[in-house]
């Protein structure tokens, strides 16, 4: 195949990757920022985010228990306060009424920079609302510790000094009491919880559990040109497996296919990090999803207690995760929690790559690097494959003159051109598809590596040399593009230059079109780009000169 035909295959491949992801965009259009007219009517609405509303009235399935709520009249009226926690990775702020997680400022470093602390907020409870809420809920009247009630801060330490840190909420009503225990643990962003439930009352009590994100539907960026970022909730049970649920499906009632189970977890993901609640194992549960006003929307698991008796005490633990995307603890959590990494379709060849990118960091301790010798291994494994395209392209050039010649000869005749040209790379041992084999074996690693630099939070801020500080992010200073634009001018300059003037301009352009495109995207990925580029002209020369060595000898 010539030369144009490989780059028809190029041009057709990115062009149908660029179509899949606008189409996704437009299946999935970013959400407008509100006015600030609309943002201040959004706070109004939403000052007080633990209505019943936003409370789970009834469990999906027709066995689980009816719930509802009244108001807590003395929480309109009680004041309340804003208690700030702070461990070595997170500054976290509760609002004693619900015992609510209301902000959540997370400190992120890198094993190649761990002094470089970078702060990102995650829970907010601003303009923009994300929080993380739990309580009890009964039959209707009832009116048990929950997202309303003013909960007491029992413990005294707010500031981790050791391994862990327990934060304890108390909170009493309804004839139940209420022991919320949070405990943070170093060096990890995750949270053991325990609810501890007594019946203060004279007669059996049975309340339900309900653990509970609360996310408006404002887009916090992420993603590239070609690739916006997935933001919305997720849940995961063995029977139905992993399921997004976007807030338009929610808006539509198209909430999770699993209702009721004794396993799973519920989540909010966006680019890079992730918020889950992953309840007990093995006691039955009911998920939910639900829109609460115009622009706030929640998902819920609410467990069933079963019957209190007089004095009894009951406990139940879950686990809450608040950070980044860190596939290795969050497999170690709960099955599938991993999966809240989004490849996409690309997945079952991601997930590989990835692995093996993390085997190799473990020994080389740099991103950037890591990237490097991975193209170099995957250079070596397509080495027989590449190498034969090459010889076929070497091979190529050397008859050049003989194919014009052919050419100046047949003129018009196609046919005859055609049989001629055939027969030519018969005697020559000329491959007519081996131009294209470079290319094509490229496609498929571009876009996995490409949803890995993506999807992967441990890249996230990751370094390599000099100014490229970020290698999610494009160069900002547009080197390694234009270092990748000078290497495919290059290549082409060394392969056969096509008789069609056409082809020969066409050739001269492609470099500039591509190499404007990777302007745009993440500079881990353009750095493959160029490192493969490097070692295919070294291989390409090497293979060239060895046959021309070979034809002097002859």
């Amino acid at each position: 195949m010539d030369t144009r035909r490989s780059i028809l295959w190029m041009i057709f491949a990115f062009s149908l990757f660029m179509i899949w992801n606008s189409w996704m965009t437009y299946n999935n259009p970013p959400v407008a920022e509100l006015t600030e007219q609309q943002q201040q009517e959004a706070q109004a609405r939403e000052a007080d985010l633990a209505t019943p509303s936003s409370i789970p009235s009834s469990a999906t399935n027709a066995n689980s228990p009816q719930v509802a709520m009244s108001d807590n009249a003395s929480s309109a009226t009680v004041e309340q306060e804003i208690v700030t926690i702070k461990t070595d990775v997170f500054t976290m702020q509760f609002d004693t009424k619900g015992a609510q997680i209301v902000g959540a400022k997370l400190h992120l470093s890198h094993e190649e920079e761990s002094d470089n602390v970078v702060d990102f907020v995650l829970l907010d409870n601003g303009q923009h609302v994300y929080t993380v809420q739990s309580g009890l809920v009964g039959s209707a009247g009832s009116n048990y510790p929950n997202q309303n009630t003013l909960f007491s801060l029992v413990s005294e330490q707010t500031e981790m000094t050791g391994d862990t840190l327990d934060v304890v909420f108390e909170a009493e009503s309804d004839g139940l009491k209420l022991t919320r225990t949070y405990t943070f643990n170093r060096g990890t962003f995750k949270i053991d919880v325990e609810d501890t439930v007594t019946n203060i009352s004279s007669v059996a009590q049975s309340p339900s559990l309900y653990l509970q994100i609360t996310r408006d539907n404002l887009e916090t960026g992420g993603g590239t040109y070609f690739d916006n970022a997935y933001n919305g909730f997720a849940m995961y049970t063995d029977q139905h497996r992993f399921q997004k649920i976007s807030f338009s499906d929610i808006e539509k009632k198209k909430g999770p296919e699993a209702g009721q189970s004794d396993d799973g977890w519920i989540s909010f993901i966006q680019q890079f990090f992730v918020t889950a609640w992953v309840p007990e194992e093995g006691k039955n549960r009911f998920y939910d999803t639900r829109q609460i006003s115009n622009n706030l929307y929640a998902i819920s698991a609410i467990e069933p207690l079963g019957a209190i008796e007089p004095d009894a005490t009951i406990s139940t633990k879950s686990v809450l995760w608040v950070g980044p995307q860190d596939q290795q603890q969050l497999s170690e959590i709960s099955t599938g929690l991993d999966l809240v990494v989004n490849y996409g379709w690309l997945t079952i060849i991601a997930k590989p790559m990835f692995k093996l990118m993390t085997w190799l960091h473990s020994f080389i301790g740099n991103w950037g690097w890591t990237i490097v010798v991975l193209t170099i291994i995957i250079k070596i494994v397509l080495y027989p494959l590449s190498a034969a395209s090459y010889r076929s392209m070497a091979r190529m050039k050397h008859v050049g003159p003989r194919m014009q010649a052919l050419k100046e000869k047949f003129g018009d005749d196609r046919q005859k051109l055609n049989q001629a040209m055939m027969e030519l790379y018969r005697t020559e041992k000329i491959n007519p598809m081996g131009g294209c084999l470079p290319i094509l074996l490229q496609i498929p690693i571009f876009l996995t590596l490409y949803r890995v630099i993506l999807a992967s939070v441990e890249l996230r801020g990751a370094p390599w040399i000099l100014w490229i500080q970020d290698l999610s992010l494009a160069d900002p200073y547009f080197i390694l593009p234009a270092i990748m634009t000078a290497t495919m001018f290059l290549q082409f300059k060394l392969n056969p230059t096509p008789p069609d003037p056409m082809q020969a301009r066409i050739m001269m352009i492609m470099p500039l079109v591509f190499g404007a495109m990777m302007f745009m995207f993440p500079a881990g990925l353009v750095l493959y780009w160029v490192v493969n580029n490097i070692l295919s002209i070294a291989q390409q020369q090497f293979i060239t000169r060895r046959l021309a060595r070979a034809a002097n000898d002859s």
